[in-house]
């Protein structure tokens, strides 16, 4: 029986396929995050101006673990915008709530 304490692993290259459609991306300036004790939602919302609804453009659902990755990725990458780029300052205009969550067909 081998023991594998203290060895270490070769880095693992994963090779991700990025289809042209999905690498065009999706625009949605409104994020509306749910959790349960084992997953996260996140719906990513697209909301117009005087349009009175707005869309669920994708939904991701990941488990806590990767949610918390998720942050930190985030925080690490505005870090390295804001050094390159200066501070972002957050807007004064917000989205009216309450958003409602319709099924489809409902108005």
């Amino acid at each position: 029986m081998n023991d594998d304490k203290g060895q270490k692993r070769p880095d693992q290259q994963i090779n991700v396929e990025l289809s042209e459609e999905v690498a065009e991306g999706t625009y949605c300036n409104l994020a509306m995050i749910a959790h349960s004790n084992s997953e996260f939602v996140i719906d990513f919302i697209r909301l117009m101006p005087g349009v009175p609804k707005a869309k669920v453009k994708s939904r991701i659902i990941v488990t806590p673990d990767h949610a918390r990755r998720l942050l930190a990725a985030l925080k690490d990458n505005i870090e390295k915008y804001e050094a390159a780029f200066g501070k972002i300052n957050p807007s004064d205009e917000s989205p009216r709530f309450p958003i409602s969550f319709g099924t489809p067909g409902e108005a």
